[in-house]
């Protein structure tokens, strides 16, 4: 029920929910300064290696992401966030987050607590 509601919303933007994940993610990982490849693209968001490149290859296609030559390694790619890549996650994520606040609050008191603890949980299974 979760993944419909969220696929449903992300339908609205043109995006799947593994488009919005790798999106989302290398935009934060862009942060960091450094160039980003696919592979570590892919270890960040434990999403295989060959559905990251198929995935990444759609986001290019929709003018979502750009790759460029790496500046260290001549076999890898970096890749970037396009300025309409930026547009769709600064509308996607509270739309994300609206059904996530809309889903979990159910019959749960405090929802903060309840991302607390999953976050504990994911972090302790890592």
């Amino acid at each position: 029920m979760w993944q419909r509601k969220q696929r449903d919303t992300l339908k609205t933007l043109d995006v799947t929910h593994t488009q919005f994940v790798l999106l989302t993610t290398l935009l934060w990982l862009e942060q960091l300064n450094e160039p980003i490849t696919q592979v570590q693209l892919a270890h960040h968001t434990k999403v295989d290696v060959m559905m990251t490149s198929q995935v990444l290859r759609t986001l290019e296609k929709k003018e979502l992401v750009h790759r460029s030559s790496h500046p260290a390694d001549t076999r890898a790619n970096q890749i970037h966030t396009t300025m309409k890549g930026k547009e769709i996650v600064a509308k996607a994520l509270p739309m994300v987050e609206q059904v996530d606040r809309e889903f979990f609050s159910r019959g749960i008191g405090d929802c903060e607590q309840f991302v607390q603890l999953f976050q504990q949980l994911l972090n302790e299974s890592r």
